[in-house]
């Protein structure tokens, strides 16, 4: 047997006895790919995994969100009445200006890869939330930003050889009240490495989401849900400046499970597309979102 089959057998193993020893106790319970998901993405932050687009009325363009996060392990305190999760999370999100020949023209990419380690501890009238992520974010012009016709690049704008490999920490509350559920957050990021060097290394943002299943009773025998959701954003672009991103909108299914979502939002600051980190801009959205956890 070879060293890499042994590690694999090794491993395999492992998991199937801690889950046995895990289960037998009650100060400790392991899953191996539980149900679900721990932390739930933030709506109002740009960077995390999604299925959906967002549409910009002004100017026709789209923001089309492809991704997923998994949690692939997890902890249970029954005694303290606590969660511990790790994770992985792969996502990309595409700016599209035009359709042409049945296509979408992308002209940016971002995309992202990492993993993130979550705990929760819940309290009477809620839970203390955290999360730290590891995350690289790399971005690039695609073949919608170039002009085959000129062998030229659009707008005399080149691609900026841009990446972060950055890690954040998030620590938050979130109360559960007769009227619904509300989540606050802060969060801080440090990026080891950066290009443009320019840009600053230090990075931060807060916010908050309320959402409620009073309001609108069922639909086809599910929950439905009203929230607002808004995150104010401190980033080096390469001055340190305020985004923020405020949304409003309806979910069809339960706050913490699958459902459709629709919303309106109102963006302003640094580009969200990173090859564009150097631009401000002011957007309004109306945005469609797939939850799948």
């Amino acid at each position: 047997m070879n060293l890499k089959n042994f590690i694999l057998l090794f491993v395999f193993i492992f998991l199937i006895k801690s889950n046995q020893i895990f289960s037998q106790g009650k100060s400790l319970e392991f899953e191996f790919l539980p149900s679900g998901i721990h932390f739930l993405p933030l709506k109002a932050n740009y960077d995390e995994a999604r299925i959906g687009i967002l549409y910009y009325p002004k100017n026709g363009n789209l923001k089309v969100d492809i991704g997923n996060n998994i949690d692939l392990f997890a902890f249970n305190f029954p005694l303290s009445k606590s969660r511990l999760t790790l994770s992985i999370e792969f996502m990309a999100y595409a700016l599209s200006t035009s359709y042409e020949q049945k296509r979408l023209q992308i002209d940016a990419l971002d995309g992202f890869f990492g993993g993130n380690v979550a705990f929760s501890k819940n309290y009477n009238d809620g839970k203390l939330i955290s999360r730290f992520r590891i995350i690289h974010n790399s971005a690039h012009l695609v073949d919608g930003h170039y002009d085959d016709q000129k062998d030229e690049w659009m707008n005399n704008s080149r691609p900026i050889p841009f990446a972060k490999d950055f890690g954040e920490l998030l620590l938050g509350y979130q109360f559960f009240t007769n009227f619904g559920n509300i989540r606050t957050y802060s969060a801080i990021n440090y990026s080891t490495l950066i290009r443009p060097s320019e840009l600053k290394k230090w990075n931060g943002f807060i916010g908050f989401e309320i959402a409620t299943n009073k309001i609108i009773s069922e639909i086809f025998n599910h929950e439905t849900n009203l929230f607002l959701a808004s995150q104010f954003t401190l980033e080096g672009n390469p001055e340190h400046q305020i985004n923020y991103n405020n949304l409003a909108g309806i979910k069809f299914g339960e706050w913490n499970k699958k459902g459709i979502v629709f919303y309106l939002s109102y963006y302003y600051g640094s580009h969200p597309f990173s090859e564009y980190y150097y631009k401000r801009v002011s957007q309004f959205g109306i945005g469609f979102n797939v939850d799948f956890f």
